[in-house]
């Protein structure tokens, strides 16, 4: 892992050289080229607009006649660039004067041809090698009469614009070499505020694939490492969660199913062996069924909440409440009649009209009343009521029975929880039926709420959305 995030650092290092090193390449080959043109194209139009200016001063008839002496005097003052060098030259390719480094006045450029360089305001020359330094020249035409007398040219060494422009590019350099190591504190933040934070992140990351879910990543500020880190620690928190519940679902589903899994071997051997009598067979049968029918109750529960973890289990509807629940009481008279209960409902319009899964709001219905049957003391009321509040419809279910303890009141909604006043009180329950409710409710993003006092009573009011359009 430190090699890992070794290179990281080295491959961050590295890059940031290849970048420099790019920049600096670029710098010298294209930079270079760019500056260079640069001043070429400034100098040489400013030497042709000098050059130009000249050469139509002394064409002027006023001037008098073209006298070398005299523009050799002049030409020192009249030329605003004290830098230039310049040279007159005959139709025929002598040079009549010069003004530069070298002297070759009185040469002759060999097949002088002043229109080689077509239209091209400036460019280089060395006059057929009469020059040892090859010049930035441009040149103009001194005419009289409508006919060119001489050629008069403005020189600038090449050497001098090559060294401003490698002025120029140090400059640059030295700026590119400030910004780099400048530049450098990147590392500095990127240690701060990326390396080292994603070093804690891996290392946390790696803890958690151990399974050390207790571990907790600290990173400081809130920035998309932080945020980073929350979301793991999350994660693990939740992974923890889930593994403590399927331990605790395992032990649940485990005890729940060996109980009458044992019930049943063991009625079996006794008739096998013969320590039930033929004649009390068939009440143990009867026994064997019933711990059947557990083992069948028990599947089917956890079916339902498999489903229910399930997106998209919803199928809605518009139905009756009212009707639903009327039609749920009546499936329990048997079980009323064994302990003289009464059902007293009490539904605010005769009939309200919700939106929902109908199936699924049946089972919360069969489910809270069968608690409310099997907990109830003889000869009690169970109280269904329905009402409408704004957009939605309270459905609660009130009996006067054993009551939950406050401790376990928030507790009711775990899977295969039982409180110890149901264990004893129904031996045969599951321990999901309340389960499935919330999670049917909670499915349709409705609430659903539990107000017990021990020895006097529990009441269960859950809501569901009113319909928007009325059907019977």
């Amino acid at each position: 892992m430190k090699s890992l995030r070794r290179r990281l650092f080295i491959k961050f290092l590295l890059g940031y050289s290849i970048f420099f090193l790019l920049s600096l390449f670029f710098m010298y080959l294209y930079g270079g080229r760019l500056v260079q043109r640069y001043f070429y194209n400034r100098e040489g139009t400013t030497l042709y607009q000098e050059v130009t200016r000249l050469a139509n001063y002394y064409s002027k008839e006023e001037y008098g006649s073209l006298s070398i002496g005299k523009i050799t005097a002049e030409m020192e003052g009249n030329i605003h660039r004290k830098a230039l060098g310049w040279t007159l030259v005959s139709p025929k390719g002598k040079i009549l004067a010069f003004q530069g480094r070298e002297n070759i006045q009185g040469e002759e450029i060999r097949n002088f041809d002043p229109t080689k360089n077509g239209e091209k305001i400036y460019y280089t020359e060395n006059f057929q090698g009469l020059l040892t330094e090859t010049m930035l020249v441009a040149k103009a035409p001194i005419q009289r009469n409508f006919q060119n007398i001489a050629y008069l040219y403005l020189l600038l060494p090449l050497s001098e614009i090559e060294q401003r422009k490698a002025d120029i590019i140090d400059i640059f350099f030295v700026l590119l070499l400030a910004i780099f190591f400048f530049s450098l504190s990147i590392f500095g933040v990127f240690y701060t505020f990326v390396y080292r934070p994603l070093r804690k992140i891996t290392a946390g990351a790696v803890r958690y694939a151990g399974g050390e879910y207790q571990h907790r990543i600290t990173v400081s500020g809130q920035d998309e490492m932080g945020y980073l880190a929350d979301t793991l620690n999350y994660m693990a928190e939740e992974i923890q969660k889930s593994d403590d519940y399927q331990r605790q679902f395992i032990a649940n589903v485990s005890h729940d199913f060996r109980s009458p899994l044992t019930s049943i071997k063991g009625y079996l051997e006794a008739m096998l062996d013969g320590t039930i009598p033929r004649d009390m067979e068939e009440k143990y049968l009867e026994r064997l069924i019933a711990e059947t029918d557990r083992l069948s109750k028990l599947t089917q529960s956890m079916l339902s909440l498999n489903k229910l973890d399930e997106e998209g289990m919803l199928n809605r509807s518009n139905f009756d409440i009212n009707r639903m629940i009327r039609q749920v009481c009546s499936s329990f008279e048997m079980q009323c009649a064994k302990k003289s209960l009464q059902f007293s409902l009490i539904f605010a319009e005769k009939k309200e009209m919700v939106y929902g899964d109908y199936p699924k709001i049946q089972q919360v219905l069969y489910n809270l009343i069968d608690n409310a049957v099997k907990f109830s003391k003889e000869g009690t009321e169970i109280c269904i009521r329905t009402e409408k509040k704004g957009t939605k419809v309270f459905t609660s279910i009130k009996d006067q029975g054993i009551g939950i303890p406050k401790k376990d009141t928030q507790k009711i909604w775990e899977r295969f929880y039982k409180t110890d006043l149901s264990r004893g009180k129904d031996k045969r329950g599951t321990g999901l039926g309340l389960s499935i409710v919330k999670g049917i409710i909670s499915a349709h993003k409705e609430h659903i709420d539990c107000i017990s006092t021990e020895g006097v009573g529990t009441e269960f009011s859950f809501t569901l959305p009113i319909s928007l359009k009325e059907e019977a």
